[in-house]
């Protein structure tokens, strides 16, 4: 994911870089005509002073002289054409610079804020994402005013788009296929397509932001000379645009809040206890259990959420799996028809916040990790947090033989197949995979049992051998092998940001060096990310797949894919 991003980022700067090159190449163009209609006015202002005050035979004495002066204005070079020069050079560098930082705006708002920006999007598509975002309806031409207006400012009455000289033929289009309300399909048409294309005139996609599912969609009628209407296109908002040579004239109208009261159906889904399955893979309480899950369907709950724990069902041996207790639990979910949503917990649970239950990590891992307790997160003391496995191990072969990445796919791969026929009747509908601490995209840099508190800052969690080992190779590629280190003044668990060097206001955070860290010790939380993800959707083929981010405080599940 980050590679394709990065080459996306990259095409999008050579384009930028060429098209910055045009219009500097244009500016010369435009520099030399001027300066060669400014010396011909020049002349014709010399001619006519001298015309009324001299005779045909006097002409000849003024003669000598307009030719110097045109001589002196546009000879070859000098100090009016060296100027220009210098101010091309600048205006390259200042051109240049300004493109590279929008490029790398662009970059991030497509990588971080999920914007459906063009490749050749320019800062006016930046803030028009930005504006629909915050609430605000941007018109193609620019116009921007209040979603709560009553209405568009834009004048016009009817919508059309007609051709003065020949007959357009539309071609009939399908419309695209149905997708999840408040979802962009992203789908254009014919006109939508070549008005994007065109310099300076961008038709975004429309967002669920500015229409509504109950509003009647507005519409753009193509009108061929006879009058006749060939195909009808959606139109965002009130606006008029000339497209080659047409007109487009949009009917304004009440634009919707950014509210989901007209979304048809909300599914609730209840979490069950986290220790609904004990430690022999066995159901608690059976006949509690289904008197709460009887009790949840009378009042229409859809379904039920259940973690799925590796230390229960792998608990003894590898790739010994044992589902007993969750073949009877989604059996009485099936018979009082609830769906499921499960959870795939690789992760310890006990000692943090809500953890009513200990379930720790398979005994066979915890038998490797005290003879080789690297495979833990570990803090600058020196101190193992078991809470999970550290991502240092995703592709060491240290788990008997296999890596943690194949670890967690075994694991998810056994359970599709144990519960087949529950996917194929649609009960499971959504699998969220965990990813870290809590099951969370998260690093163990603030563990109760290591003395932290709130508000702490918590500790850099990257001292393990083969942590160490990806920031070694990471130093020496930059060239720097002195930077394979932690850094040694960002505090202590409960340090303030402002207490320690590493994080205040202009530390060395912002440094080479710590620039350096912050980047590598975030992308090794994002490639762990790319790949628990990747091997999930290929083990859950055709079924949502969710994961969990630590977003300051908020569990939120994020990344879906299908």
């Amino acid at each position: 994911m980050a590679t394709s991003m990065q080459k996306l980022v990259g095409v999008s700067q050579e384009d930028d870089e060429e098209e910055m090159e045009m219009d500097v190449k244009e500016e010369d163009d435009e520099d030399e005509e001027n300066g060669e209609k400014q010396i011909a006015a020049q002349m014709m202002i010399g001619v006519d002073e001298v015309m009324p005050s001299t005779s045909s035979s006097d002409q000849f004495q003024y003669q000598p002289q307009l030719q110097e002066q045109v001589s002196n204005q546009s000879g070859g070079g000098g100090a009016r054409r060296s100027r220009p020069l210098e101010e091309k050079e600048r205006t390259k560098l200042r051109e240049r610079h300004r493109r590279a930082i929008t490029a790398r705006i662009l970059a991030g708002l497509r990588r971080h804020g999920n914007y459906n920006l063009r490749v050749r999007a320019d800062i006016n598509d930046v803030i028009a994402a930005l504006a629909r975002e915050a609430g605000w309806v941007v018109l193609p031409d620019g116009t921007t005013f209040p979603s709560r207006s009553q209405s568009s400012p834009a004048a016009g009455t009817s919508a059309g788009m007609t051709s003065s000289s020949s007959q357009m033929v539309s071609q009939q289009i399908p419309p695209p296929p149905a997708t999840l309300q408040g979802v962009s399909s992203g789908y254009r048409t014919t006109v939508e397509y070549n008005a994007c294309r065109m310099k300076g005139v961008f038709m975004p996609t429309p967002s669920h932001y500015d229409l509504s599912s109950t509003a009647p969609a507005q519409s753009l009628g193509v009108v061929a000379d006879g009058g006749e209407q060939t195909e009808r296109l959606p139109l965002i908002a009130g606006s008029t645009q000339v497209i080659n040579d047409k007109q487009i004239i949009g009917l304004p109208t009440k634009l919707p809040e950014r509210d989901f009261a007209g979304t048809p159906y909300v599914p609730v889904y209840v979490m069950l206890p986290l220790g609904v399955i004990n430690m022999k893979c066995e159901l608690a309480d059976p006949d509690g259990l289904l008197k709460q899950l009887r009790v949840l369907k009378s009042i229409n709950v859809d379904g039920v959420m259940v973690d799925c724990w590796w230390g229960i069902v792998e608990a003894h041996a590898p790739q010994e799996y044992n589902w007993n207790g969750y073949q009877r639990l989604f059996q009485m979910v099936r018979e009082l028809k609830l769906k499921l949503q499960v959870v795939m917990s690789f992760h310890e649970c006990g000692g943090n916040v809500g953890d009513d239950v200990c379930i720790p990590l398979p005994h066979w891992v915890a038998e490797i990790g005290r003879s080789n307790p690297e495979i833990f997160f570990t803090d600058r003391e020196g101190r193992r947090n078991p809470e999970c496995l550290s991502w240092g191990i995703d592709k060491e072969r240290v788990l008997r033989g296999r890596t943690a990445v194949e670890v967690y796919f075994d694991y998810m791969r056994s359970f599709r197949v144990e519960f087949d026929e529950f996917f194929e009747d649609g009960i499971i509908s959504m699998v969220e995979v965990g990813l870290g601490p809590c099951g969370e995209l998260r690093y163990p840099s603030c563990p109760v049992k290591h003395g932290w508190r709130y508000p702490g800052i918590g500790e850099f969690q990257c001292y393990d051998q083969y942590m160490l080992k990806s920031l070694r190779k990471a130093a020496e590629m930059r060239g720097h092998s002195f930077w394979a280190r932690g850094p040694d003044n960002a505090g202590s668990y409960n340090s303030q940001p402002h207490e320690t060097g590493f994080f205040c206001d202009g530390g060395g955070y912002d440094g080479y060096y710590g620039r350096f860290f912050l980047n590598w010790y975030s992308q090794v939380l994002l490639n762990h990310g790319d790949r628990v993800l990747s091997l999930a959707k290929l083990a859950f083929d055709g079924t949502c797949i969710t994961a969990k981010v630590f977003t300051g405080g908020i569990k939120q599940p994020v990344m879906l894919l299908n």
